[in-house]
């Protein structure tokens, strides 16, 4: 017994994407280690327990992401039933028994024991990355009919109107770019991307005035002049750049105890707290271990057995590069703030959680591909 336990740890290791899972674990203890840097200097809002739970949200998450790994995602795919159901249902809970978390303005996560919470919209994502594969898969070489094209609309629409009706307006846009990113890859006709780009610009005046409250269409207008409300809506992201701005080129030193406050550093904001502590030097080292990482995904997606794997790989690169770009755009005032964590890296057990799941189904891909047919 011990004999073939060996020789599947073996195999695994000698298949398995070593590289990726190594720089995820560098992100989860840069995180740990950043976190601990703001108790250290005293943050508001930054709590001891900040730091188990993120260890624990890490360690279970790489065992998950590990186990994924090993299970064929072909399996997984058929298993939809048993994790769509649950995915959407949680997300139902939050309007009935949804509570807020920090400055959020959107009641999209579910208490639980010893002061945590859930978001289940988190969850859903990957549910949706394995269910839309499943179904572009399905229906590859008739994708451009227009009645495959309405199906494929619907099934995209649900969990976006999810997500849309929870007013987490970051997390559906995430849906949205997820959504059209795996159709794009799929080779979805371009008459179907330019007509939807053209009634895209069209909406753009009527979904301003009549679509978004008074406070979206303000988050997007401050962001043009974050001094005509420098108390109110302009305050987080000035702060956020005087904070940046303080780390000059390498930074003030994660432990140095003289650092700047901003609202949501330890999460949504963190990347801010990269750029006072470490730098630009920092930031920029920060930027290319994402990058690898997301480009590691477009080479399972590239070497991917089959349709499938490759449409898998493509939504897990598209939630990681989405997130990413909005939130360090979020932090360098370039876009609005829609409240989006950095991946594997924001404080926040369930994005890590979701983000280590979607890992473990690129290296479950990738794990898969390489794997000679005899051992499959």
């Amino acid at each position: 017994m011990f004999k073939k336990i060996f020789k599947a740890i073996t195999r695994y290791i000698r298949y398995t994407d070593k590289m990726t899972l190594l720089l995820c674990m560098c992100c989860s203890v840069l995180s740990v280690v950043l976190i601990e840097g703001m108790l250290n200097s005293n943050m508001p809002y930054v709590y001891p327990r900040h730091i188990p739970v993120q260890i624990i949200a890490a360690a279970i998450g790489l065992i998950l992401a590990i186990i994924t790994s090993c299970i064929d995602y072909h399996i997984i795919a058929k298993l939809w039933q048993l994790y769509v159901p649950v995915s959407i249902l949680l997300v139902l809970l939050t309007f009935f028994i949804g509570t807020q978390r920090g400055e959020a303005d959107d009641k999209a996560w579910l208490p639980l024991p010893f002061g945590l919470s859930l978001q289940p919209s988190e969850l859903m994502k990957i549910a949706f990355i394995m269910t839309f594969s499943q179904h572009l898969n399905k229906v590859k070489e008739k994708i451009n009919s227009i009645f495959q094209v309405f199906l494929l609309g619907i099934h995209g629409l649900i969990p976006i109107s999810l997500v849309m009706m929870q007013g987490d307006d970051g997390t559906m846009l995430i849906f949205c770019l997820i959504f059209l990113s795996m159709l794009f890859a799929a080779g979805i006709d371009w008459k179907y991307i330019l007509t939807a780009v053209v009634a895209a610009c069209v909406a753009v005046p009527f979904v301003w005035e009549y679509v978004l409250s008074n406070d979206q269409r303000i988050r997007f207008a401050i962001i043009l002049d974050l001094e005509s409300d420098p108390l109110g809506k302009g305050f987080q992201q000035l702060e956020g750049l005087t904070a940046l701005g303080a780390g000059k080129l390498m930074g003030n030193g994660i432990f140095s105890g003289d650092h700047w406050w901003t609202p949501e550093i330890h999460n949504d904001f963190i990347f801010v707290f990269i750029g006072q502590s470490l730098g630009f030097v920092g930031c920029i080292a920060v930027i290319a271990i994402l990058m690898v990482i997301m480009m590691r995904f477009l080479v399972a997606a590239h070497k991917a057995a089959d349709d499938m794997g490759r449409f898998i790989c493509i939504g897990v690169f598209a939630m990681f590069a989405f997130q990413a770009i909005f939130n360090i755009g979020m932090c360098l005032s370039v876009l609005p703030v829609i409240g989006l964590t950095l991946p594997l890296i924001s404080a926040g057990g369930t994005s890590v959680i979701t983000s280590y799941l979607g890992i473990g189904l690129a290296l479950s891909v990738v794990y898969h591909t390489r794997k000679p047919e005899f051992e499959r």
